[in-house]
């Protein structure tokens, strides 16, 4: 067989101003197309209840208003459980099923992704074909093992499923391998400890990997309601709360556009910095052998 070398070359684009701007027009309308819904939640919970219901709908509100959140508050007050409850609820499962996964999942990647031993390639064929399978399919599984070990109707019953987040531990070890082994080698023989290996070289090394992985997760937590788990009121998340507002029928659908945009703006807020952060350290942290 004839091996035939490609060489390549890096060329600079040369790109008219005109290019240029029509580049910059479409991505333009891509973004704003892409922003509408963002805009709509923005401006449903201030429109008053008789502009949610206008037809043909309004993308702007006409007549804003902070009815919907003080209706909200009052409903809240309302409530047997305190709403300050059900905030603790989410913070703590979303935030120690994040942190607990990001070093779960980067540990088990480490030797995935640096060492060779007996069954690597069987353990993370079986973390592929864990992507195949939607949360839906493995709940029954999942509720079946959380009863078995007394997890029922506690926070661990929603957390300890998130520590097994397969897409985790597959970025996680996808991202180390990129990492030189050189760089691995360089610090054996200086002495350096598996552990002050993992985590003063590997991990500042793959932030890009967990920061995405943190943005992933905390949005599949945040928006939990952990219903076929937890059944005390007193333990129940944000997202269930909620839902239990927005069934109170149309005269709530205010309430419920205003609940909407309070759950989905710390989500956002957290891309938004993240995603700055990714950004920053993917330009920074490149590394060839």
């Amino acid at each position: 067989m004839m091996k035939i070398a490609f060489r390549i070359r890096k060329r600079r684009v040369n790109r008219s101003a005109s290019g240029s701007f029509l580049i910059f027009l479409l991505l333009s309308i891509v973004g704003a197309f892409m922003a509408l819904p963002l805009v709509y939640a923005i401006n449903a919970a201030f429109k008053p209840l008789d502009e949610i219901f206008i037809f043909p709908p309004t993308l702007f509100v006409r007549n804003p208003t902070l009815t919907n959140f003080s209706d909200l508050t009052t409903l809240l007050g309302n409530s047997w459980v305190p709403f300050s409850r059900y905030i603790f609820n989410t913070v703590f499962i979303t935030g120690v099923g994040v942190v607990g996964h990001v070093i779960l999942a980067s540990a088990a990647a480490y030797p995935l992704a640096k060492y060779n031993f007996p069954g690597k390639s069987i353990i993370f064929s079986t973390v592929v074909l864990a992507l195949m399978f939607t949360p839906q399919v493995t709940a029954i599984p999942n509720y079946m093992i959380m009863s078995w070990i007394g997890f029922i109707d506690t926070y661990w019953a929603v957390i300890v499923p998130a520590f097994a987040f397969p897409l985790g531990l597959y970025l996680m070890k996808q991202f180390m391998e990129q990492l030189p082994d050189a760089l691995i080698e360089a610090a054996k023989i200086d002495g350096a400890s598996e552990y002050r290996i993992f985590w003063g070289i590997v991990m500042p090394n793959v932030k890009p990997a967990w920061f995405t992985l943190i943005i992933l997760l905390f949005q599949i937590l945040w928006a939990t309601e952990g219903n076929g788990f937890i059944y005390s009121e007193e333990l129940k998340t944000l997202h269930y709360a909620s839902n239990q507002i927005i069934q109170g029928g149309i005269a709530r659908a205010g309430v419920g556009a205003a609940v909407a945009l309070i759950l989905m703006s710390v989500p956002i807020t957290l891309f938004v910095f993240t995603q700055s952060r990714i950004i920053e350290t993917m330009a920074t942290s490149g590394m060839k052998d």
